[in-house]
């Protein structure tokens, strides 16, 4: 558990992606580890993702996707949807 005013190291897509094909190529975690500066159960923790999402494993990306080239018709298109929908529960709770 993290304790008050903990500070958290982030490493950068790149760095991970490296640790991970050292990894393939036999170096274990420790030693990986001490030659990186990087404690070995965060390493741990990478490869116990690559193993269990192998389709996130090389092209590692954080947070969620952005949007941006979304017109203002297509936000508005969205937005009568979501009314429809809204719309659409109503009934069905008015229904039971």
């Amino acid at each position: 558990m993290a304790s008050k005013g903990q500070k958290f190291n982030k490493y950068t897509n790149y760095i991970i992606v490296e640790v991970l094909k050292e990894l393939q190529t036999g170096k274990s975690s420790l030693q990986i580890s001490r030659e990186r500066n990087i404690p070995a159960k965060t390493i741990r923790t990478w490869k116990r993702k690559m193993i269990l999402h192998p389709e996130l494993n090389m092209g590692i990306k954080r947070g969620r996707p952005k949007e941006s080239n979304l017109t203002k018709e297509d936000w508005k298109e969205r937005y009568e949807i979501l009314k429809k929908y809204q719309a659409f529960l109503k009934a069905q709770r008015e229904k039971k």
